[in-house]
């Protein structure tokens, strides 16, 4: 399927590629395997394709002279891609403790989903969630196909320090913070994995299109995974459900 692209200078060396604005599995796939198209016919000209929700933002190794010329070229591009590029998604189960001390939103947020705490639990970890794109931290996961029966609107007065590796829920969306960050989601645990580290290759081992399913644990368990990553004896590819 041809969807109906936008196409715009984002800046000197910048193209913005948008899709229409809604969220859909479908038309994620369809980012997904035209900016695999992207970095692979021009491997050599750009530095760098950042996906969103609905969008591509390719970064150019050069100052672009002529933007229509590049535009007829990404148009022609889209409309001859090879629609079966293989983009292989993987699927992780991720660790959560949504036990008290780590999940200090998850009473009022049950109370005001009409809902008990085991409840939101089983409802959170029975899902496997989509990843859409990482922003707005490095390694921020945005994910997709939360229940309806757990949205809830974002706080109207933020947390000025959400904990690193807390788990929440803003609006339609769950996911987890990969740093100490200001945060206005509803914080209803927190996973031990660490999700950014700019020392490894690559820095975030997940990737936009992968797959997520959250498990509950222990706190000792939570401790006990804490520890195995501060000495680096954690392995992300054992939260691998399959390739």
């Amino acid at each position: 399927m041809n969807y109906k692209l936008r196409f715009s200078q984002y800046n000197e060396r910048s193209i913005l590629v948008e899709w229409p604005a809604v969220v859909d599995e479908n038309m994620l796939g369809d980012v997904l395997n035209f900016k695999e198209e992207i970095k692979r016919k021009y491997v050599k000209l750009i530095v760098e394709v950042v996906s969103a929700y609905n969008s591509i933002l390719i970064i150019y190794a050069y100052t672009i002279e002529d933007v229509n010329d590049r535009f007829l070229d990404l148009k022609r591009l889209y409309l001859s891609r090879e629609i079966n590029i293989e983009v292989k998604p993987k699927t992780y189960k991720i660790p959560v403790c949504y036990e008290d001390e780590y999940a200090m939103d998850l009473e009022t947020y049950a109370d005001e989903k009409k809902q008990s705490k085991s409840a939101v639990i089983r409802l959170h970890t029975e899902t496997i969630y989509t990843v859409f794109f990482i922003g707005f931290l490095p390694g921020f996961l945005y994910l997709g196909g939360l229940d309806s029966r757990l949205h809830l609107d974002r706080k109207i007065t933020p947390n000025l320090n959400v904990k690193k590796g807390a788990v929440g829920i803003g609006g339609k969306q769950t996911g987890i913070y990969p740093q100490d960050s200001p945060g206005g989601w509803h914080i209803i645990g927190n996973s031990p994995v660490e999700l950014f580290n700019p020392k490894h290759s690559p820095p975030c081992f997940i990737n936009a299109g992968d797959r997520i399913q959250f498990y509950a644990i222990s706190v000792s368990e939570y401790h006990d995974l804490k520890n195995e990553i501060a000495l680096s004896n954690f392995d992300s590819k054992t939260l691998l459900i399959h390739d």
